[in-house]
């Protein structure tokens, strides 16, 4: 499984990006991280979840790719689903190097 993750805009502007092959994982963080896929039901999330307008706020897309079938979903800071949460934290950290 692939994940692709970017968050734009903000007050500064500077994207945060990152990349995961859950091949490259160890067995539990792999195990963990298609986890939180599965509890964010991601391939049924809209395609676009509508963002407000809200100036200096964060814009997400994350695409998951995991044998024939591939997603992405694109939304707003202040439109991100409960769900969807603990999943684009974990990638937040992937992306700072925190992981």
């Amino acid at each position: 499984m692939q994940i692709s993750f970017e968050r734009s805009g903000g007050f500064t502007g500077i994207p945060m990006r990152a990349t995961v092959d859950t091949a490259s994982l160890p067995s539990a963080e792999a195990n963990h991280l298609r986890s939180l896929i599965e509890s964010a039901n991601f391939f049924r999330l809209p395609s676009a979840v509508a963002p407000s307008a809200q100036p200096d706020r964060f814009q997400y897309q994350l695409t998951v790719a995991e044998n024939n079938r591939e997603h992405t979903v694109t939304m707003g800071e202040s439109t991100v689903p409960g769900t969807l949460r603990p999943l684009l934290d974990w990638l937040m950290e992937t992306a700072r190097g925190s992981r």
